[in-house]
């Protein structure tokens, strides 16, 4: 068995679609309306990807404060300074350990994003 996607139900497509292509840096990899008034979008290009679902219901979905999604950065700097450059607060943060780097910001839909470099 192997994961595959995480699901979040999302409240703007076209926002949450800037911020994890611009901020986060996943590709589109499909997009489609299955039928009116709902939208699919999974990014990435790897063997996990993420499903962002665009629908009536999602208007009021929350995403619970004890969930998280973790990327991995090349650089925690830079991934710190391109999120100042675009306004992005903080959620909590930076904090170093011996072996890794981390801080969280808030999607735009309120979940948790961890932004992790892998210290060598």
């Amino acid at each position: 068995m192997k994961f595959r996607w995480g699901t979040l139900l999302v409240r703007n497509m076209e926002e949450s679609l800037k911020f994890y292509t611009e901020i986060i840096g996943l590709e589109i990899s499909a997009r489609d309306n299955p039928m009116p008034g709902l939208e699919i979008a999974f990014l990435g290009s790897g063997d996990t990807l993420v499903e962002l679902v665009c629908s009536a219901e999602a208007k009021d979905a929350v995403v619970g404060d004890a969930v998280s999604w973790g990327f991995e950065v090349a650089s925690l700097d830079d991934a710190l300074r391109m999120v100042r450059e675009k306004g992005i607060p903080l959620h909590s943060g930076p904090v170093v350990r011996s072996s890794v780097k981390y801080f969280f910001i808030l999607d735009p839909n309120s979940l948790k994003i961890q932004l992790k470099e892998t210290i060598k």
